[in-house]
């Protein structure tokens, strides 16, 4: 599995999005494939491949990348009508794109259970 994916050529430049929100931690965009109304994608900017491969050294990054999906959700307007937030997790999981992400997904009433 390569390391380099769609994700780190987005958080390097080389392919355009929307970009809502950028730090020296995290990025956040639109999903181009969007399963909602608002459908936002936030990224670390260190390429860790996927949830399983989380470190503890890795603790504050991903706290910081949960305030800044509460930013986003308060910045678009769901933030009081609610949102879903989802971390895909390998094969079975539904994940497509092996680099650690966070889906932010609202603008609707979402069903239980999702899949």
């Amino acid at each position: 599995m390569s390391t380099d994916t769609i994700f780190g050529k987005i958080i390097r430049k080389e392919i355009p999005a929307n970009i809502l929100y950028e730090d020296d931690l995290c990025l956040a965009f639109s999903d181009i494939n969007p399963q909602a109304p608002t459908h936002l994608l936030v990224i670390p900017k260190k390429p860790i491949p996927a949830l399983t491969a989380v470190e503890a050294a890795d603790k504050e990054l991903l706290g910081h990348m949960l305030l800044i999906v509460n930013q986003l959700a308060e910045q678009v307007g769901m933030a009081e009508s609610g949102y879903r937030v989802v971390i895909n997790t390998g094969n079975d999981g539904g994940q497509t794109v092996f680099h650690l992400h966070m889906h932010l997904l609202g603008g609707r009433s979402l069903q239980w259970p999702p899949g």
